[in-house]
């Protein structure tokens, strides 16, 4: 059955790219809603912003949505992915700003939140996106791939000079709370040469070493060190959750990432729409909903680090 919370919940924050404040408040909504971001600082008119894979515009660092007048919101996958992964079909989210807080760098703040309110069922199935055959495409050496399986997996793989980092791969079955489980907790990562050069343009001015995995080297300079061994890989598959969740429902399908970003992940998504007989919708509900990601999520799901 779709599902949306029990009442709203609200997070405050910083912009990463940004450094400015932001509050950001995820609302429930009815039946067939869908996922829609208002921007409370412009007029009604403009202010809103649906989380859809055909209102993605191009961005080098993060997932931007815009809409026809010109709004945007931008790092919207964190959030996405916990809205996927605690299984919540419906929310209006109004935001004061142009970018969803950062927090820890992870979906556990929002995870964490959803779950203190509480999430309902709706009296209606979920309608889902299921992948009929293999459609891919490439850049370089990055591969994303949507292929044909019963639920929603995903298998990721990347490689970094860094050594604190090098070659990291998963799989993972993502029904019935793993996501929760396994990737919620995982923070951005990124080079401190990376952050040097960035903040020497004027971006990342909210990112610090309690928002990011930053590694130098052989070296996690964040304190505390990693949340797992493979974290960035696991990270890695929390924003493919987060882009893919802008399909408009959950993904009836196997995900492959090779060295994939949110660019090529929505390049996916926008490939699989425009090829005849590679996807269809089909309703989820009684038995085949629980297929889907969030099915029964609790508090007890949440990593010890985020609980």
């Amino acid at each position: 059955m779709q599902s949306s919370l029990k009442s709203a919940v609200a997070f405050v924050g910083v912009g990463l790219h940004s450094g400015e404040p932001v509050r950001l408040v995820v609302n429930p909504a009815p039946v067939g809603h869908g996922i829609v971001f208002r921007r409370t600082d412009l007029p009604p008119a403009e202010s809103r912003i649906p989380a859809q894979w055909d209102a993605v515009v191009p961005s080098k660092l993060c997932t931007l949505l815009a809409n026809p007048q010109g709004a945007t919101v931008s790092t919207v996958e964190h959030v996405m992915a916990a809205l996927a992964g605690c299984g919540i079909h419906n929310a209006d989210i109004t935001i004061d700003g142009p970018e969803v807080p950062i927090l820890d760098g992870s979906s556990a703040p929002f995870v964490r939140g959803f779950l203190s309110v509480g999430v309902v069922e709706q009296c209606a199935p979920v309608r889902a996106l299921k992948i009929l055959r293999a459609v891919e495409v490439r850049d370089g050496e990055a591969v994303a791939r949507l292929e044909p399986a019963d639920t929603m997996e995903m298998d990721f793989r990347i490689d970094f000079a860094d050594a604190a980092i090098g070659r990291q791969e998963k799989q993972l079955n993502l029904s019935n709370g793993a996501f929760v489980r396994e990737l919620s907790d995982s923070r951005t990562f990124c080079r401190q040469a990376d952050v040097d050069f960035m903040r020497a343009n004027g971006l990342a001015l909210g990112g610090t070493l309690d928002n990011a995995v930053v590694v130098k080297g052989d070296q996690v300079l964040s304190p505390g060190g990693l949340r797992h061994k493979d974290e960035p890989v696991r990270h890695k598959m929390l924003d493919a959750l987060g882009d893919l969740a802008l399909a408009g429902g959950p993904v009836l399908g196997r995900y492959t990432g090779i060295k994939a970003g949110h660019a090529l992940t929505n390049r996916l998504l926008r490939q699989v729409f425009a090829t005849p007989g590679a996807w269809t919708w089909v309703e989820c509900g009684g038995l085949s909903g629980h297929k889907l990601p969030g099915v029964g999520v609790t508090h007890a799901d949440l990593p010890r680090t985020a609980a």
